[in-house]
């Protein structure tokens, strides 16, 4: 019979509930605000229904009428320094954090409004309808709501997107030797997504001050906890990670600030995570003026059950039992926060003069159509004073090293200079500077705090050096080992460090750098060799750079990690062992986008290429005989490519052939070939040529691993074809 004992955690989980002493004892100025902000809340809530249901809120309204104890319960006594982010349903969380950034942490009941609280409200509601003076310029909406200077990071679409990305800010507020918080709101329906898990062991891992705030109510649109979880008491996800966690009723504001205040005590101490869940209730379906029951899957006596707690009658009733407001009191607070509401509405809304009894929104409101691509990227205007040099160009001493080498020596000397840089990934840390020697020396120069080794969860820790970036305070430089690795960590590439300085209206820089390789030659099979280069240049935001020699890699580099955009540096694994050659000085010049270099001068075809295919190209044209212009394009996005220096061989050459060795599905070419044809189509004498690899990703058979990418044969073929296509000549 085989022993068995009984294994314990060591991590707190306690249910916390108030008291009548714990409400006798609260400060009656603490009770007064938090009823203050819910009532603001509420009737900012009550008013974005009303207007979505005249059909004036263009999108989703997510109210969180209901749900606003535990969000003022939380915040409440929050330091504007502290951070916030949340899901898709965050009115509530973003708006109490802007009150109390307002109000300084204190409402007074008989003046609730003033102009600031009055502006921010308004600017608020504008935002949601989508106009130019909300804090993002409308771009945001309902679901991206961001005021930095109150410590609201941004409100988020994707279930469990924004866990990631407080737990990079979180992250750089320690970095920076601050004891600020940040905390995450999400709801039950994201406990069960893997960004939230992988944020919870990365956030436990590094100790890092970050509250993981689930607001259960019972339902992800219309399926019951129960469904998704053989156990719906959420918080117990703490105990698999070593956090501790409070279980509250969320309906009680003063429960949720009680838990709060013990976990911050905790996490501001330095002693890591947190971990509350707030049971909640919306009054509303998940989108609309409608409960649920209109929709068949709660019951109405369930609904009514519910409203008869609810927060906000809870703290007025509550405030009248201990003697610090009478009736007339809280009805006075409630009449404030409505005529606030009205007053907002009555400078963004006006009748409309072609509907009789309908409204329009105030038409010189609007943003200017002009502006929907402003802001994509920075307009690189933080290059500017710095040395600009063609390595070509540079004389004097070089001295010989090996490929990876420079890569490890730029960043050394880049660290050297910018104590904000931190390079983190997969054993960067350990076996002699990574598993390629990309790192070589860094961790013994600059320590664990600079130099982290994370564990395999690309979605967290490119989403924690995404945050970080977004903060500021961290330049991080992400290296994932292998570029198909993207795919498990897309949702935080694409759809936040790609997206987010557009979505919120160009309020954000993000200096982040990822560092990757094409393998492709390595035998590592299908899942490790591609090339990202066209998947990143088809998403927006981000700028891109492949180099083909150690000297360019150190300007590309330097330029990548002095712009204030995420930047992809793509290497080649069969380039690190390279002999190659360095200028014998500080490794400080950059090459700035728009920065392509000729190879070879000819006449007679253009050809554009990149990364080790520079090298092949160059091999081909020797081959063929064939006069071709070789062109490293070295930028490689939209924004950044060199329109000039490819224009001029095309207006010379009239004839182009795109070199890239991966396959054609994500294929690079594909999208500058349709560029090339809409820009120069009356100097091209015959189509766009393309050199790529076949359709399927490379197989571990060596043999059938060459025949899936290009190399210097194929480009010899497309280079031949070109020939064929002039009759010969």
């Amino acid at each position: 019979m085989p022993k068995r004992r009984k294994l314990d955690t060591g991590v707190p989980w306690v249910e916390l509930s108030t008291t009548a002493a714990d409400w006798k004892a609260a400060d009656p100025r603490l009770l007064a605000t938090m009823l203050g902000e819910i009532q603001l809340i509420r009737s900012f809530e009550e008013t974005v229904l009303e207007l979505a249901g005249a059909g004036l809120v263009h999108g989703p309204a997510h109210s969180s009428i209901g749900q606003e104890g535990g969000a003022v319960g939380s915040i409440v006594a929050l330091r504007s320094s502290d951070a916030v982010n949340g899901s898709h349903r965050g009115h509530h969380q973003f708006l109490a954090k802007a009150i109390t950034h307002v109000a300084g942490g204190e409402l007074s009941l008989d003046a609730l409004v003033d102009g600031d609280m009055q502006a921010m409200l308004q600017r608020t509601l504008a935002e949601i309808l989508g106009l130019a003076q909300g804090f993002s310029g409308g771009r945001g909406g309902s679901m991206h709501l961001q005021w930095l200077e109150a410590g609201a990071l941004g409100t988020n679409a994707i279930v469990g997107g924004g866990a990631p990305l407080a737990g990079g800010n979180g992250w750089a507020q320690r970095f920076a030797g601050t004891d600020d918080v940040s905390i995450n709101y999400f709801g039950d329906g994201s406990s069960q997504i893997g960004s939230v898990l992988e944020s919870m062991n990365l956030a436990a891992i590094w100790q890092t001050p970050l509250m993981f705030f689930i607001e259960n109510n019972l339902y992800a649109v219309s399926t019951h906890a129960r469904e998704a979880s053989a156990d719906p008491r959420f918080s117990i996800r703490g105990q698999g990670f070593s956090i501790p966690a409070w279980r509250v009723d969320g309906m009680d504001p003063l429960a949720v600030h009680l838990a709060t205040q013990e976990a911050l005590e905790r996490m501001r101490a330095g002693e890591g995570p947190a971990l509350i869940e707030a049971e909640v209730y919306r009054f509303f379906h998940q989108n609309g003026p409608f409960p649920g029951s209109a929709f068949g899957y709660r019951t109405k006596d369930e609904e009514k059950s519910w409203r008869g707690r609810d927060p906000l009658a809870l703290m007025g009733q509550k405030l009248q039992e201990l003697g610090y407001a009478s009736e007339a009191e809280v009805t006075a607070v409630k009449d404030q926060a409505k005529q606030a509401m009205a007053d907002a509405v009555r400078a963004l809304i006006e009748d409309d003069p072609e509907r009789e009894g309908k409204r329009r929104i105030i038409p010189a409101l609007w943003p200017d159509p002009a502006w929907v691509d402003a802001g994509i990227r920075s307009d690189a205007s933080e290059l500017a004073g710095l040395e600009i040099v063609e390595p070509s160009e540079i004389g004097g001493e070089w001295r010989d090293v090996k490929f990876v080498d420079a890569v490890a020596q730029v960043m050394d000397r880049r660290m050297e200079l910018d104590d904000r840089i931190v390079v983190l990934g997969e054993d960067v840390h350990n076996l002699g500077g990574g598993t390629n020697g990309a790192t070589k020396g860094l961790a013994e120069k600059y320590g664990s705090k600079r130099v982290v080794g994370t564990p395999i969860s690309e979605n967290a820790f490119f989403g924690f050096a995404t945050g970080a970036a977004l903060d500021g305070r961290i330049r991080p430089v992400v290296e994932f080992m292998y570029p198909d690795f993207m795919w498990v960590a897309a949702d935080q590439v694409f759809n936040q460090a790609g997206k987010a300085r557009h979505m919120f209206g160009d309020n954000n820089d993000v200096p982040l750098v990822l560092r990757t390789k094409v393998a492709m030659g390595s035998g590592y099979g299908s899942q490790h060799l591609m090339d990202p280069a066209g998947i990143f240049a088809t998403a927006p935001g981000w700028r891109i750079v492949a180099a083909s020699t150690a000297a360019d890699y150190v300007g590309l580099m330097n330029a990548a990690l002095a712009l204030e955009d995420p930047v992809l540096v793509i290497e080649h694994m069969m380039q690190y062992g390279d002999a190659d050659r360095l200028p014998a000085g500080d490794l400080d010049y950059i090459i700035p986008p728009g920065s392509a270099a000729v190879r070879r001068e000819g006449s007679e075809v253009t050809v554009l290429t990149y990364l080790k295919m520079v090298e092949h190209s160059l091999e081909a044209v020797e081959q063929t005989g064939i006069d071709g212009e070789v062109i490293d394009l070295r930028w490689l996005d939209r924004a950044s490519i060199d329109w000039d220096t490819i224009g001029e061989s095309i207006t010379k050459t009239n004839a182009v052939v795109i070199v890239e060795q991966g396959a054609q599905g994500p294929s690079y070419g594909a999208w500058l070939a349709d560029e090339i044809q809409r820009r120069y189509f009356d100097w091209l004498d015959q189509p766009v040529a393309r050199v790529t690899g076949g359709e399927a990703s490379p197989s571990i058979s060596k043999v059938l691993e060459r025949a899936a990418f290009a190399g210097t044969e194929e480009v010899v073929a497309g280079l031949e074809a070109v020939r064929a296509a002039w009759g010969g000549k």
